[in-house]
């Protein structure tokens, strides 16, 4: 038999990923959007955009003759359904689409632009005969690298008449063909990764043994010290909680931890603040269960509230008949001060309600510092008083004929601009909120203002108000402009925009800096939450930004600064001093802390030395192509670092390169154990002796310098908070993990041989835990997290289907007639031994289905 060369069924893994993609029902933004002008503005004698329907297909990926080239051949199906005809001239079908297309005359009388940044249209030129009724039109064009991921395929179509400028009406009837034959799925020589199969994933799982529910690990996150007792505390009753009342929230976390419908009576649970010996963290805690009663002492109220949390995970499931606790002493304390979570709204906004449920996960598994990316080219989320076109304008994406109306479409926002992902921002009311409700689960929230690159929504918006003030005669018009008129630089980002950047040699760039930053911390002093440091970007400034300014080179003058790397250091220090001045310390990518320079003809980034005494965080993204050690220098020259490497910590990563599967793949693809086998002070242990050479190890000195971990999701292709979900868990657990606890013996032991058998061990554990206890507590906690299941991995061998899964504990199911398992169908209780097309998925505590596993399992033939 043979084993398909793909690890999901087609169909079901596309309607995952168009689900995840799908456009939900407008809801209620901030402040409400624009609206539209009427659709009857539309003339009545043509083809509706409502009534088309549109398919993408990616036809088939072509490879130069000779090198690593490749491109993709794609095509949309066009077919009117409407009872009027799409004319021969006066209309355009715009869509976004992620890194781009390749522009120019296409088949068919077509003509195929680039709008702006990853905005395109295309359109009929004069000799294109029209589409009746009926008819269906094949447009044809390139994507200028191979398409691996289906996130990279055309979003949010819509279609506008001349005649009706400003009216977009989104094409709704549109889905993608499934990638499935040799020539679409075929890499050549690029050095692309081969697809999945269900046999690959089946030897993967391998690596970890099924263990019996004793030898699970009791705790989540895996705690500093942990003595087991030898009986139970049964708790029969609500236990008695005593708590002083600086611990209130604390206490309130406690009772929700048992079944309200308990009676009066239980056992003492004591909560209180008190030294934990040999423990310096402010987070630390011991956790004591005697049959006597419960104790938790921290060195704070975070202490207290982690010991909560690590009860929780004691008790037994929701589901269990009886309510007993293990007797149990711990000790514990976190490995890094730092442990956190980055969440891009900007790209697509999430409301209010999804960032507190991402708090609430946050503290379930004792994370701490919420990284909140509220602005960038494609949205800005926080309302600033007295600046209201940062809202009006740059929070609001939709299609508009003229511009400083709003911003353009992007990431599948389509026309309208009440799209609820597209559109939509915080009210200062909303972002008190948010503070205080992180607060109380001791959770910093770190605001990002991204800066001087991937602020265009802020550059649009100030030039709104330039234009506005100015045409009402107003002095104060430049005030806060960021962009230069007169700027001929000629850069590209590497979202292909070319002119989202703030211009240093502008006084009205500082003028606007200060407001925001007065505003951000007046913000947090209306909430009581301390403010300490702002997230002031620096990620990826174009080369060739600012060389064309005259306002760039006046300022450069004006201060001797020979190059734009001076000028960036001086906008860098200018901004620090703002800070400063309101007893902030500075935060950003890495960047912040870095040099641009040259070296044998290529860019490199080098430490840079004139912050290194200022006190900067600066967040380390890039691990590759040369930078693999870039964090760990810029740490021993005397940076603060926090690691957020690309190849482990990046959650928007796909996990694999099946097409199909979600996320994108410009850094790597990133399967569960590819983030808990990150060694956080030799990231590099692992790699070949050629990937080493040169590379700079950790010092004693730059392991003082390293503050933590923190796990970032940025949502280019994700627009519903499911969709976030699925991408996020449950690699952030480990995440959690690898913050919280110390190095695991295999990450320390020199023999591979013996590194090779801890691993072993520490990985069953784990996989083990979150498979039978802790993704199962979610579901039946009522948390409602669509984390995503993993695919079963399935291998024929000996006349039978052998079946297994990355998480043990998830009930196996199958089918044997090709459709797609249901909670109804079969459990796998060993090999399967019928014939068939055999079908599995894993089903969660709730009955959910996970990623479907395909094999045809045929007389006579056996074929893995």
């Amino acid at each position: 038999m043979r084993t398909l060369n793909k690890t999901l069924n087609g169909s079901r893994a596309l309607a995952l990923l168009m689900a995840l993609m799908a456009p939900v029902a407008p809801l209620t933004v901030a402040r409400a959007a624009p609206a539209q002008p009427a659709a009857s503005a539309v003339p009545a004698d043509v083809a509706s955009g409502a009534r088309l329907q549109l398919r993408w297909e990616l036809q088939r990926n072509e490879f130069a003759a000779q090198g690593p080239g490749a491109r993709t051949q794609a095509r949309l199906i066009l077919t009117n359904r409407d009872t009027r005809p799409l004319p021969p001239q006066g209309w355009s079908l715009y869509f976004n689409s992620m890194d781009g297309v390749t522009p120019g005359a296409l088949p068919g009388n077509l003509v195929l632009e680039q709008v702006a940044g990853s905005y395109f249209r295309v359109r009929p030129d004069a000799n294109f005969a029209g589409l009746a009724p009926g008819q269906t039109l094949d447009i044809v064009y390139y994507h200028p690298d191979i398409v691996i991921k289906l996130g990279k395929a055309p979003v949010g179509p819509y279609l506008v008449y001349d005649a009706a400028p400003d009216v977009g009406v989104a094409i709704k009837d549109y889905a993608l063909l499934p990638v499935t034959r040799p020539e679409q799925t075929d890499k050549g020589n690029t050095g692309h990764r081969p697809l999945v199969t269900p046999a690959d994933t089946y030897r993967a799982n391998l690596h970890a043994d099924t263990l019996p529910a004793s030898a699970v690990p009791p705790v989540f996150p895996t705690p500093l010290k942990l003595e087991q007792g030898a009986g139970t505390l049964a708790v029969k009753a609500l236990p008695a909680i005593a708590a002083p009342a600086a611990l209130r929230n604390e206490a309130a976390l406690a009772r929700s931890l048992f079944p309200a419908d308990l009676p009066a009576g239980g056992p003492p649970l004591r909560l209180s603040v008190g030294q934990v010996a040999g423990q310096d963290s402010p987070e630390a805690y011991t956790l004591a269960v005697r049959s006597t009663g419960i104790d938790i002492v921290g060195n704070s109220a975070a202490g207290v509230s982690y010991g909560l949390q690590t009860l929780r995970d004691l008790l037994p499931l929701p589901s269990a008949a009886d309510l007993a606790l293990p007797e149990v002493s711990i000790t514990d304390a976190p490995r890094f001060g730092y442990r956190g979570f980055m969440l891009d709204v900007s790209r697509n906004f999430q409301n209010k309600e999804t960032v507190f449920k991402w708090l609430d996960l946050m503290a379930r598994f004792k994370m701490n510092k919420f990284h909140f990316h509220l602005t960038e080219d494609e949205g800005w989320r926080l309302e600033i008083a007295g600046l209201p076109e940062l809202t009006s304008i740059g929070a609001v994406r939709g299609h508009s004929a003229k511009p400083g109306v709003r911003l353009q479409p992007a990431y599948g926002s389509g026309p309208d601009p009440q799209d609820p992902h597209g559109s939509g921002y915080y009210s200062r009311a909303d972002y008190i909120a948010i503070l205080r409700y992180a607060a109380a689960r001791h959770i910093e929230v770190i605001p990002e203002l991204e800066m001087p690159g991937h602020a265009r929504a802020a550059v649009q918006a100030m030039e709104a108000r330039y234009h506005r003030l100015k045409a009402a005669g107003s002095k104060e018009a430049a005030k806060y402009l960021l962009n230069d008129f007169a700027d001929k630089s000629v850069y590209k980002s590497p979202q292909l925009y070319t002119d989202h950047v703030l211009n240093p040699g502008l006084e009205s760039s500082y003028t606007f800096v200060e407001h925001v930053v007065d505003e951000v911390v007046k913000l947090h002093r209306a909430a009581g939450v301390p403010l300490h440091t702002l997230y002031m970007g620096g990620d990826e400034l174009p080369n060739g930004a600012w060389e064309g300014s005259p306002a760039a080179h006046a300022m450069m003058q004006k201060h001797k600064l020979a190059t734009t790397a001076d000028l960036w250091d001086y906008f860098y220090d200018r901004v620090d001093g703002m800070l400063r001045k309101r007893g902030l310390f500075m935060s950003g990518w890495e960047e912040i802390a870095a040099r641009k320079t040259m070296l044998a003809g290529r860019h490199k980034l080098i430490p840079n030395p004139r912050f290194t005494q200022r006190g900067f965080s600066a967040y380390v993204w890039n691990n590759t192509e040369g930078a693999e050690d870039l964090a760990y220098r810029l740490a021993n020259a005397g940076y603060d670092i926090v690691l957020a490497p690309v190849t482990k910590m990046y959650m928007d990563m796909a996990y694999n390169p099946n097409p199909e599967e979600p996320g994108v793949n410009w850094g790597d693809y990133i399967e569960l154990d590819t983030v808990y086998d990150f060694i956080p002070f030799d990231y590099l242990k692992n790699a070949s002796d050629a990937q080493r050479l040169g590379k700079d190890g950790l010092t004693d000195y730059g392991k003082g310098k390293v503050r933590g971990l923190e796990a970032t999701i940025f949502t280019e292709t994700l627009r519903e908070p499911a969709s976030v979900e699925y991408l996020v868990m449950p690699r952030l657990l480990a995440v959690a993990e690898r913050a919280w606890a110390a190095d695991p013996a295999w990450a320390t032991e020199a023999d591979k041989t013996k590194a090779a058998a801890l691993h072993r061990t520490a990985w069953s554990g784990f996989v083990n835990a979150l498979g039978g206890r802790v993704l199962p507590r979610l579901d039946l906690d009522g948390v409602d997290v669509a984390y995503r299941i993993a695919p079963p991995g399935l291998l024929v061998e000996g006349g039978r289907v052998l079946v297994n899964h990355v998480l043990p504990g998830f009930t196996l199911r199958y089918t044997t007639d090709g459709s797609d398992p249901t909670s109804a169908s079969r459990p796998v209780t060993g090999p399967i031994a019928e014939r068939g097309v055999i079908k599995v998925a894993a089903f969660d505590r709730k009955g959910r289905a996970g990623l479907v596993a395909r094999v045809e399992h045929v007389e006579h033939v056996e074929d893995d």
